[in-house]
């Protein structure tokens, strides 16, 4: 089979990788801050369209070129229809959540942050629209309440390979099943700035907790203020001694082995991780906003 791949960041980077060891790869299009895939792209001699494809821009660049499947992975451009009609067969797109549920820009963590249990992986059809082609296949993921963000991801990097070659090997054999989505399903989430992270102290405890560790490192980072300096927060978890509800939500209200303790809307939470600051800085009875 041969293949042109649509890839962006280190999960599509990782996936290409292990692509090439049993596909043909005749071109692969990415984004300008995609540095490794440009890079494995130039040694591995592969074609390269860097940039956004519309306006056909990509479509001119294939000329001459071939495929038998476009496979998308963290693409981050919406495509044209001469390019989704462009492989001899179909092109399909791998998106890290339970179709048609989280369609849009990183679902798996807005599965986290409003409590999901379960996210996943869909294979499906690409179409002009956004992640509302037909499913092709679907794997079920589990959120535990230590997963991050990051976490996930890793864990979709181990399962990217096998959908696909599920995909193929189900093409092979004659087996393959083209499911529509239930658009009156369909829930969409927009993409996330560093700007969307602040904490809102006035939220649940639960609900903050998960906005945290949605966000931890390696990522941008849940982050509040601490009179003015900016504190990035990689991990809280929920405190369980009494509080006076009359307190303040963003108050410091006790300071264990520098761990600030805060008041939130329905608890306590104590601060365990954070980015570039000393915890001793702290003082009780301030504020973080």
């Amino acid at each position: 089979m041969e293949l042109g791949i649509l890839a962006s960041g280190d999960l599509g980077y990782n996936v290409v990788k292990k692509l090439i060891k049993s596909y043909k790869i005749n071109f692969i299009a990415s984004d300008s801050l995609s540095i490794k895939i440009i890079n494995f792209s130039i040694s591995s001699s592969i074609p390269i369209f860097v940039g956004n494809p519309r306006k056909n821009k990509l479509f001119n660049f294939l000329n001459n070129l071939s495929c038998d499947f476009i496979v998308s992975i963290n693409y981050l451009f919406i495509l044209e229809k001469e390019i989704i009609n462009f492989p001899r067969f179909f092109s399909f797109n791998l998106h890290g959540s339970l179709l048609p549920k989280y369609r849009g820009r990183t679902p798996h963590v807005w599965a986290i942050i409003n409590g999901e249990k379960e996210t996943g992986i869909t294979a499906h059809l690409i179409d002009s629209s956004v992640d509302s082609g037909d499913i092709i296949f679907q794997k079920k993921i589990k959120i535990s309440n230590l997963d991050t963000g990051f976490s996930i991801l890793k864990k979709f990097k181990n399962e990217y390979i096998m959908i696909i070659n599920k995909v193929f090997d189900s093409f092979s054999l004659g087996k393959i099943k083209f499911k529509n989505q239930n658009n009156k399903k369909a829930t969409y989430f927009p993409k996330r700035n560093k700007s969307d992270g602040r904490i809102n102290w006035n939220w649940s405890k639960e609900k903050i907790y998960n906005w945290v560790r949605a966000q931890s490192y390696p990522y941008p980072g849940a982050f509040a203020f601490y009179y003015d300096k900016k504190i990035t927060i990689d991990w809280v978890d929920i405190h369980f001694y009494n509080y006076d509800k009359d307190e303040l939500n963003g108050k410091i209200v006790k300071i264990i082995n520098n761990n600030p303790i805060i008041k939130t809307s329905n608890g306590l939470l104590r601060i365990k991780k954070i980015r570039d600051f000393e915890t001793k800085l702290f003082k009780e009875n301030s504020l973080i906003s």
